[in-house]
């Protein structure tokens, strides 16, 4: 059996049943859902049900949101960054026309929006979905990326039509510039966090971040609740979406909630053992890609500085082995294409799984039944031939 070793963890002193009030817009879910519902090639994620690892575990279910086939892009991402897009142009278009719906798709609109320009900061996945979203409404679109991004990742981004600024630095370090450039050319910016100044458009990314977990409520609708959740953090975008949405659908009897990061950029660790953000400096760069990311989001921070139950932090050793293990042929839904960053919250789930003193603060046992993203694919198909052995479409033809 595969073994996934936790560095740290911690329960969080100020976890609570009750849900506080959301940052989030009243209908914000309503509109996420109707207008990603409508966009070309959405079907609802898969959910990969992983009987084989739940039986090594001695767990009653893993239900593994599967991500790495969403609108082909790889990754969770078109649900926040495209969708940020969407209501940016919206609202300036509503302002221009006064229309209180506009078309984004025809050609008066298109017209409108042709010399605006979206950008947005990256570590991979984001980046791509603002781009490819430009691409779809018809604006321009710059990215910025941190010096870690790779190659592959850069040339994703750039097939969808936009420019490529890089920056040296770290991602948070391009999320300022990107914000700084924005303010001074008159452009929309479309972070995934929010340093409490820009809330709009990160605030619409994590609304549209939601629709994955409602896509699994009505998945799951005829099975027993959830119990626990493992969800990675890099800003906390995607985990303060997923803990929302639990906790608007389940009340007071939300799953018990565990925020997993890699261990030298764990911001939410620090962030939630001090009661108040912390920012994480130094070098944060991990094969987690995704994840590196020195300071928490001020959108998501309220969700979860309450909802979250644990947190714990692993080393990069965990990314091979969990590649490898859901690239293997199985009884159950494997081979399963999940990329460094997309691992994560499984890989927590596991450890935490294998730690004894961990396993029974977390009542994990025969009972559980436990949600997880996969939160990417072979987004650099490169690296992931590198680690696992195999490409992503070998893996499949298994």
């Amino acid at each position: 059996m595969m073994k996934i070793s936790l560095v740290r963890a911690a329960r969080n002193p100020e976890a609570s049943r009750t849900l506080p009030s959301l940052p989030f817009e009243k209908d914000g879910m309503d509109i996420a859902r109707s207008t990603i519902s409508r966009w070309p090639g959405y079907a609802p994620s898969p959910i990969r049900d992983l009987s084989d690892l739940a039986a090594e575990l001695d767990l009653g279910k893993i239900y593994f949101k599967d991500e790495s086939v969403r609108f082909g892009l790889g990754s969770f991402k078109p649900l926040g960054g495209a969708f940020a897009v969407s209501r940016a142009l919206s609202r300036y278009l509503s302002a221009e026309t006064g229309e209180a719906e506009p078309d984004l798709a025809s050609p008066q609109m298109k017209a409108r929006v042709v010399n605006l320009t979206v950008t947005a900061a990256t570590d991979g996945n984001h980046g791509r979905s603002v781009a490819w979203g430009a691409r779809m409404f018809g604006c321009r679109c710059v990215i910025f990326v941190c010096s870690s991004v790779t190659r592959q990742r850069k040339d994703a981004i750039a097939s969808y039509g936009a420019e490529i600024r890089e920056v040296d630095g770290s991602f948070d370090d391009a999320v300022r510039l990107a914000a700084k450039t924005a303010k001074d050319e008159g452009w929309f910016v479309i972070p995934d966090t929010s340093d409490g100044e820009t809330v709009e458009a990160p605030r619409d990314v994590t609304q549209g971040y939601m629709l994955l977990v409602d896509e699994a409520l009505d998945q799951l609708r005829d099975e027993p609740p959830i119990t626990h959740l493992f969800l990675q953090a890099g800003v906390g975008g995607m985990a303060s979406a997923s803990a929302a949405r639990f906790w608007q659908a389940y009340g007071a009897e939300r799953p018990i909630t565990t925020i997993v990061e890699p261990e030298q950029c764990a911001c939410w660790y620090e962030s939630l053992v001090a009661g108040e953000p912390v920012a994480v400096t130094g070098d944060i760069d991990s094969a987690m890609a995704g994840l590196s990311c020195g300071e928490v989001s001020l959108i998501a921070w309220p969700v979860l500085r309450t909802g979250a139950d644990f947190m714990m932090t692993l080393s990069d050793d965990a990314v091979p082995v969990m590649m490898r293990y859901l690239a293997g042929k199985g009884q159950d839904a494997r081979p399963v294409i999940a990329g460094e960053t997309g691992i994560s919250g499984l890989a927590g789930l596991v450890a935490a799984a294998q730690d004894e003193t961990l396993r029974k603060e977390l009542g994990l046992g025969p009972d559980s039944r436990v949600f997880v993203v996969n939160s990417e694919g072979d987004t650099d198909p490169e690296a992931y031939k590198t680690i696992v052995g195999k490409s992503a479409s070998e893996v499949l033809e298994q």
